[in-house]
């Protein structure tokens, strides 16, 4: 175990994506989609043995500050940090590289989602040691490729460059990162063999992404050097962080930068973006449904059902729904439309959201 590694989880979100179990204060993260734990316990306890707890950094915000703290109540309470508002991915990781760099400007960085699906925590440490080597040896960013399985048109891809030289096998250079493409054009992606999904998990020296930041988004250096300094740190958050520029690390940093580099994943990923992902790991039932409590069908077919009280569902001459019941609510869509839940959620009662 590094006591110069340290992580920053970033455990925010909308809670959208899964309404309507996921709500503004309970989003993707502090759901238990698939056992006793939340997606967030997962997420640090996957770092147990590799990354020692006081150097886990966890980065919420207010509306779920107190639902992550009971989730981790375990975890020392100080590395437990909220945002005053939502400036997106590259103002967060700013703010995590500032509190880092206050504990020790030496240290390497691991930044990850916490809401992400990983079986094998063994592959999953081993490549997070191999990136950090390939930050350290090189100086370079360097983030984690996952090589896809099919071609997904919901994630973003990382091109592959050259090899690298250095020592840690299955590293290359980045050519360049793609937003999420369109089907045909992820079917080009797949077949090329050429392209990574991006996991969104980063690993950097503290002082390699301080350098990047200050060629790049100067604004946000600032803001790293005024929260690695101040003797009153919150006072400076709630007064700094609500004036960043809302982009993403990506297009801050990742895209305009040439010391980028991708490590290819050894192990399982899956961002199970949306309920007909989730239906894969619920159980497989007749017709190709799939569900999470008891069920009864005739003549229904690919359906994907979830029910928080575990209730038994029947489906009598019905296809392609997703059918999710909580307790004070059902949802109730056509399972290639569950991408626009997230334009649905905004227009339901504000204690539904």
């Amino acid at each position: 175990m590094s006591n110069t590694l340290h992580a920053l989880v970033l455990a925010g979100g909308s809670g959208m994506r899964f309404w309507p179990l996921s709500r503004r204060a309970t989003p993707k993260q502090l759901l238990r989609l698939f056992g006793e734990q939340t997606l967030l316990e997962e997420t640090v306890g996957r770092l147990e043995g590799l990354i020692p707890a006081e150097n886990i950094l966890v980065l919420t915000n207010d509306d779920q500050a107190a639902a992550v703290r009971a989730a981790l109540s375990g975890h020392p309470a100080e590395n437990i940090f909220s945002e005053p508002a939502k400036r997106d991915t590259a103002a967060a990781i700013a703010l995590g590289v500032g509190l880092v760099a206050a504990r020790n400007p030496d240290a390497t960085m691991v930044v990850l989602p916490a809401d992400a699906r990983i079986g094998d925590r063994a592959a999953f440490q081993s490549d997070i040691q191999a990136a950090a080597e390939a930050a350290e040896q090189s100086g370079h960013l360097v983030t984690i490729g996952v090589t896809p399985t099919w071609a997904c048109p919901g994630f973003g891809y990382i091109e592959r460059g050259e090899r690298f030289a250095g020592k840690v096998p299955d590293t290359y250079q980045v050519a360049r990162f793609r937003e999420k493409p369109n089907p045909d054009l992820a079917e080009t992606f797949f077949r090329s063999g050429n392209f990574f999904w991006n996991a969104g998990i980063f690993v950097w020296t503290v002082r390699s992404i301080l350098s990047e930041f200050n060629r790049h988004a100067p604004d946000l250096g600032e803001f790293v050097s005024v929260i690695r300094n101040t003797p009153d740190l919150r006072r400076e958050v709630n007064e700094r962080f609500p004036t960043l520029r809302k982009l993403s690390i990506d297009y801050a940093i990742l895209e305009k930068t040439n010391r980028v580099l991708v490590k290819a994943a050894t192990f399982d990923w899956d961002d199970v973006g949306s309920w007909t992902a989730l239906g894969k790991y619920l159980n497989q039932l007749p017709g190709h449904n799939a569900a999470n409590c008891p069920l009864s069908a005739q003549d229904s077919a690919n359906n994907v059902i979830f029910s928080d009280d575990k209730l038994h569902v029947a489906l009598l001459g019905v296809n392609d729904l997703v059918v999710v019941q909580t307790r004070d609510a059902l949802l109730i869509c056509n399972r290639h439309e569950a991408e626009g839940i997230k334009h649905l959620v905004p227009n339901l009662p504000k204690e539904l959201q």
